[in-house]
């Protein structure tokens, strides 16, 4: 290994576009990365409290919060590890007369962590589309002050907001199996340090989906606002960027090339639909020219400030924070 090379630290969670980045099998020009695949929940923890790693992946409303009380210790690349239509994963019981977003108000609702990117997309959602505002509901938050982002980045619940701390006793799927709840905005049962919820919701029979057709609410919404929801970014130490700021691009490329890799490895599958017909001219000319998880500031600049409009808005800063202080300059124009 060159003495020129620096090595890194890395964390990331485990998908199809990272995995060849855990791997290794892709590395930055001038970096060795040490890889360790972490799940998002507690990596975020683990930054925001320790700083563990020189480069990982970060909740894009945690940053933004951080960033916005003055905390700049990261800076971020126009990588996205994960998108979702988040408000889709909203779970209701079947016997509070939930039958759309608008009878969520006055309902006693789960999540995980308020401030969370997810949550923050759905209450955007909720409010933007539905007419449903956060202080319409009474929240119930799993994650205590000791392992929570916002034990982290100093989170007080917004003015208006009725938010209740879950005992350690129990927990969302649990409350909301024995009706102790109403709904959750999101559920999340993967073990590790900081989510204590481990029921199987989809065995409950009196849980399901607020949008039983999700697939449809997603291309409604898509439609109408062309936005494909973002939660999850990469971040460098920013020590290390001001004093090495070739690598914030070395980085991007790399994540680039893993990207195009499996991008390229799903086309070689797909060629058997285009060939025979089951995909046709359209949807061939569709896969070809757009990418709706595409990674740039370019591609991105619309949904990261839709982020920091609903960061703002929500009452989890202070200010609207603007895109050009969270993310490495050099990044801006790709």
């Amino acid at each position: 290994m060159s003495q020129d090379t620096l090595t890194l630290s890395l964390a990331l969670s485990d998908n199809e576009r990272t995995r060849p980045i855990l791997q290794g099998r892709f590395q930055p020009q001038g970096v060795r990365l040490i890889p360790t695949a972490v799940h998002p929940s507690e990596m975020f923890w683990r930054q925001l409290k320790y700083a563990d790693f020189d480069v990982s992946e970060m909740s894009l409303s945690s940053l933004f919060i951080a960033t916005a009380r003055g905390d700049r210790r990261w800076v971020a690349l126009p990588i996205y590890t994960s998108r979702m239509f988040f408000h889709t994963n909203i779970l209701v019981r079947t016997d509070r007369g939930i039958a759309s977003p608008e009878d969520l108000k006055g309902k006693r609702v789960g999540v995980p962590e308020y401030q969370q990117t997810a949550a923050l997309w759905s209450r955007g959602i909720l409010e933007h589309e539905f007419g449903v505002k956060a202080s319409d509901i009474e929240w119930f938050m799993e994650r205590g002050p000791d392992k929570s982002h916002g034990g982290s980045t100093g989170f007080k619940p917004p003015e208006g907001v009725r938010l209740n701390q879950i005992p350690p006793a129990t927990n969302i799927g649990e409350m909301l199996s024995k009706g102790e709840l109403d709904a959750t905005l999101l559920y999340l049962s993967n073990r590790n340090l900081v989510d204590r919820s481990t029921i199987d919701l989809d065995a409950v029979e009196e849980v399901k989906p607020l949008f039983r057709d999700k697939e449809a609410e997603t291309r409604r919404y898509f439609a109408k606002t062309g936005i494909f929801p973002i939660n999850h970014t990469v971040v460098i130490r920013r020590e290390l960027y001001e004093r090495h700021p070739w690598l914030a691009l070395n980085l991007y490329h790399a994540f680039m090339a893993a990207k195009q890799h499996v991008e390229h490895e799903a086309a070689e599958t797909l060629q058997a639909y285009f060939e025979t017909g089951l995909i046709d001219v359209a949807g061939r000319k569709a896969l070809q020219t757009a990418d709706p998880k595409a990674y740039g500031m370019k591609a991105s600049r619309k949904v990261i400030e839709t982020i920091s409009k609903y960061v703002h808005e929500q009452g989890l800063t202070g200010r609207r924070v603007a895109v050009e202080e969270l993310f490495a300059p050099s990044t801006l124009d790709v």
